[in-house]
């Protein structure tokens, strides 16, 4: 029988008690056979399938309780986790504050896991203790991704569960496996097929708006396609230089044939 997933990736919740992390949870459509359970110590999961890149990814998600006495089951379930997901609420700067001891939990037990910050009760803006800019300063400092989300809005939860498999997939080198069969974005495709028939040089004449022109410009030079007919057009452009300073010497020099002319 078939496997239903191509790739199984466990991934950990934590935060500090009522930051919403049941609510994430709540939120994702359960991709197993069995139902999420909780169990008497104090933790929760829920499977669930995305799909990434053209690839099946079951994430079997792990909530713990925030309490301090449930630290013991983090240092237990940290350490299988391939993905780390700190949730913090907006409207309560001390969960934002408490970020630090997760962090640090986190990275005694499991270290080098790839990690994303997660901002959870976007639909209560109006509320906001923590700045969103603070969070991607804190979030850039420990080179983790930063999403706010809001679990009733259903915004940017599957988005953040997506960055944080592709985060890990990458970390272990499963990506590459398929990277060649990646399924383009429509954006990238529209690119690709203009710089076929351009070149970076001519970019500017196309009637199109001038964020468009500027994003083509970006990647006709790192497109290797695009980059090859950069590196021809300087190698001819250096080939007319060179004949064009080479007559100037003749001239100067009065040099014809290869004798000088007195």
């Amino acid at each position: 029988m078939a496997k239903e997933y191509d790739y199984l990736l466990k991934v950990l919740l934590v935060g500090d008690s009522d930051v919403g992390k049941q609510e994430i949870l709540s939120g994702l459509d359960d991709g197993s056979t069995e139902s999420p359970f909780c169990s008497g110590s104090g933790t929760a999961h829920k499977t669930t399938t995305i799909l990434l890149d053209g690839k099946r990814v079951k994430l079997q998600i792990w909530d713990t309780s925030g309490q301090g006495r449930f630290c013991t089951i983090i240092r237990s379930y940290s350490r299988g986790a391939q993905g780390i997901i700190l949730v913090y609420d907006i409207t309560n700067k001390w969960s934002f504050d408490g970020l630090n001891r997760w962090l640090k939990e986190v990275e005694e037990h499991a270290p080098g896991v790839p990690k994303v910050l997660v901002g959870n009760r976007l639909h209560l803006a109006f509320k906001r203790q923590v700045a969103a800019k603070q969070a991607e300063l804190y979030a850039s400092r420990n080179k983790m991704a930063c999403f706010e989300i809001s679990p009733l809005c259903d915004f940017n939860i599957r988005e953040s569960f997506c960055e944080l498999a592709r985060m890990a997939l990458h970390r272990n080198g499963m990506e590459r496996i398929w990277r060649s069969n990646k399924v383009l974005s429509l954006q990238e495709l529209c690119c690709r097929s203009i710089c076929r028939r351009t070149n970076v040089y001519t970019i500017d004449s196309l009637p199109l708006p001038p964020s468009v022109k500027l994003y083509l410009r970006s990647y006709a030079l790192t497109s290797s396609q695009c980059l090859n007919t950069v590196l021809n057009n300087s190698a001819s452009i250096a080939k007319n230089l060179k004949c064009k300073t080479a007559t100037s010497y003749h001239l100067k020099h009065n040099v014809k044939n290869g004798c000088i002319i007195s």
